[in-house]
């Protein structure tokens, strides 16, 4: 039967509604359009990426669509090759990387801290916490705010007596990497029933989705105690805690404490992190992100000239735009770091021929 020219044409307007509606129709008119770029992943990264990418805007015309899922659909995009670059604060692990089925690279943008933040009506906005203390509340193992262990170690400082609701992410998040890192450096206990990864099967406690979520609900409720980056606790104005790193000092989390964590040396890769440091004045719970990118860049029906602004974005980053760290709390990458950022942009191609020169 010969379908009237009116219903194809409705049919087609419906199809172009529907497509809208999920927001697929901009991502498709994005991947045809080289002077857009498009990215996923980290909500650490966000509040900086957000104003690095304004400034690139302005000053090259070149859009860049970067989507706050969490680290770990950041990753499954790029696997999917739905995205340019992906971003994660924690490096691939040795399942993530087989399933990209080709070599990609980890290039560092920023490092920042994993803040302990909390919500304690009539308690201090001072609050001291040690590594196991930490561990043993996110095992479930101390339950009260007014806990012995707690109040020893912040003598004078009046702890009510409010049950802790551990606060923790929902998704597969770098965020998480880091922390349950650092935990599994601090806690025998915490490594062998836990363990460190991008999503863990937390012990006790509610998930939030983004470093968002969990800042909301740490904020809304009385007793909660949870873990976010920095600038998400000061975004919110929320308290957060001096921890004692190794070497036995209290540190409040900050540019210079974050600065001094990162005073280590580094793989050619990039791929470390830096929890537990061993710097006398580091806060403890620190990372970097990483933009991951596909080392040959020629896929997909990608074009040179997209692969090229690509490159040309991820450099600017790690130069001019490190300028844009600092106000937002983040530490800009270190001589170092900076050094191997750049042999690893530069080890980037398009048909086995490097692309930056």
């Amino acid at each position: 039967m010969k379908i009237p020219f009116i219903s194809i044409r409705y049919l087609l307007l419906f199809i172009a509604m529907l497509l809208d509606s999920v927001g697929l129709q901009n991502k498709l008119n994005a991947q045809s359009n080289d002077k857009t770029l498009l990215g996923a992943g980290s909500t650490f990264i966000y509040p900086l990426f957000s104003k690095l990418f304004s400034e690139y805007n302005r000053k090259t015309g070149v859009e860049v669509n970067y989507q706050s899922i969490g680290s770990g659909g950041g990753i499954l995009q790029l696997t999917n090759k739905t995205v340019d670059f992906g971003a994660s604060d924690g490096p691939l692990n040795e399942e993530q990387a087989t399933k990209m089925g080709a070599p990609a690279l980890h290039i560092p943008m920023a490092s920042g801290a994993v803040v302990i933040t909390y919500n304690l009506p009539g308690g201090s906005s001072n609050f001291n916490l040690t590594p196991d203390i930490i561990a043993d509340i996110f095992l479930g193992k101390i339950k009260q705010w007014n806990d012995p262990r707690l109040v020893a170690v912040n003598k004078g400082v009046n702890i009510p007596a409010f049950p802790i609701l551990v606060i923790h992410r929902a998704e597969a998040s770098g965020t998480t990497n880091i922390f349950t890192n650092y935990l599994s450096k601090v806690s025998p206990e915490w490594k062998s029933r836990v363990g460190s990864a991008s999503a863990v099967n937390w012990p006790v406690g509610l998930g939030g989705k983004g470093n968002e979520s969990v800042a909301g609900l740490v904020k809304q409720t009385p007793g909660a105690l949870g873990y976010v980056e920095l600038i998400y606790a000061l975004q919110n104005k929320m308290d957060y805690a001096k921890l004692k790193n190794n070497k036995g000092k209290f540190i409040l989390p900050s540019l210079a404490s974050v600065t001094a964590a990162g005073n280590i040396s580094l793989p050619a890769d990039s791929k470390i992190f830096l929890t537990d440091t061993d710097a006398a004045d580091g806060y403890p719970i620190c990372g970097f992100t990483w933009a991951l990118i596909y080392k040959e860049q020629n896929y997909g029906g990608r074009s040179r000239d997209r692969a090229t602004k690509l490159l040309n974005l991820l450099w600017w980053n790690i130069h001019e735009g490190q300028q844009f760290s600092t106000p937002l709390n983040y530490a800009p990458l270190s001589k170092q770091a900076l050094q191997v950022a750049e042999k690893i942009l530069k080890s980037a191609t398009y048909g086995g021929k490097p692309i930056l020169k």
